[in-house]
């Protein structure tokens, strides 16, 4: 039976919107929630059927653990075995942020659905107003990975979580558009030094800047029959419908594999530089200034969403460097495409 999912203004009546949210995640239900990177899918982390109906929801994987929310920093202990002197440091320097913590986890306090049968779990404390306002008026942790379908785009819009999960879910709290639009940065402390698992807003120059070395692979090597220990390690993710190809940022370079895929009979869908719209493809979707990586880490999801929206049967995506934001944006990128390359 198909669920009847209300989405209500954050702004307009918020407090009767915050105790319903509220009502609705103490009844063992999930609630939809804006954050500063993407929507997020939240049930309280302690309570096993509920954070099992995330999964449901999304239809993702069992053995894909899942991010707690806290509205306070003072929370964590509650949850977390030990506390080091590094972890302390960056929730000091980055709470709220878009910084996920994986911290050595207390036994029995968080639902086993959570860990995905792990030691650890990773735990932030966002920082949007919205997010915040729900988790201090229901005082409890919120489990809450993307609010979208497992694999798709993740959603920067209430209408993206409603797209994706009408009739799965009861409740979305519109916050507007997001703002960083890529997931949290997913830092593992219980290593020395500290290593990146998922890059994201928070940066390696960024991290390193404040406390030191951190390692940060290139490609984070996932064993298939191995639990993750982040999200986003494992399976192909942020994908529309039609294939992904990453292109090299080139104009001609581009113009050309538009040329050869429409030839073959190919409607194609172009993520590209603003500099880039004079290519005459079937459909173009800018995303932001040439070399602006804050723009295009913003963009891409909704430029990904929007292709579905369309009749392409092949996207290509320009590619950007891995300094700085572009080590998400590149990890995202790799994700949606499953690692295909456009070549002639």
């Amino acid at each position: 039976m198909k669920t009847v999912c209300k989405v209500v203004d954050s702004n307009v009546n918020s407090q009767i919107n915050y105790t319903q949210a509220v009502d609705i995640l103490n009844a063992g239900e999930v609630v939809a929630f804006p954050t500063e990177t993407v929507y997020g899918l939240g049930a309280i982390a302690t309570n096993d059927l509920a954070v099992k109906k995330i999964f449901e929801a999304k239809g993702r994987p069992s053995d894909n653990p899942l991010i707690v929310h806290v509205g306070t920093k003072e929370e964590v202990a509650i949850y977390i075995e030990h506390i080091s002197d590094i972890a302390k440091q960056c929730m000091d320097l980055f709470w709220p942020g878009p910084l996920t913590l994986v911290m050595p986890v207390k036994p029995d306090v968080l639902a086993k659905s959570v860990t995905a049968g792990l030691s650890t779990v990773g735990i932030r404390m966002p920082d949007h107003p919205v997010a915040l306002a729900l988790l201090q008026q229901l005082q409890k942790p919120l489990a809450a990975p993307s609010a979208n379908r497992s694999g798709k785009p993740s959603p920067t819009e209430a209408v993206h979580v409603l797209d994706d999960l009408e009739g799965y879910i009861p409740y979305i709290l519109d916050g507007g558009s997001t703002g960083i639009g890529l997931e949290s940065t997913v830092l593992d402390v219980t290593h020395e030094p500290p290593v990146i698992l998922r890059p994201g807003g928070i940066t390696k120059e960024m991290l390193e800047a404040k406390i030191g070395p951190v390692i940060q692979p290139t490609k984070i090597e996932q064993k298939l029959d191995a639990t993750p220990k982040a999200p986003g390690m494992k399976y192909t993710h942020y994908a529309p419908n039609a294939p992904v190809y990453l292109i090299d940022c080139d104009v001609e370079k581009v113009n050309e594999a538009v040329l050869h895929l429409q030839r073959q009979g190919h409607s194609v869908a172009l993520l590209a530089p603003e500099n880039f719209e004079e290519i005459k493809v079937d459909f173009y979707f800018s995303i932001g200034e040439a070399g602006s990586k804050e723009e295009m880490g913003a963009a891409l999801y909704n430029a990904l969403r929007a292709c579905d929206k369309t009749t392409a049967t092949v996207i290509l995506a320009t590619t950007t460097s891995i300094e700085g934001v572009g080590a998400a944006i590149m990890n995202r990128l790799e994700k949606a495409s499953g690692g295909k390359w456009y070549s002639l």
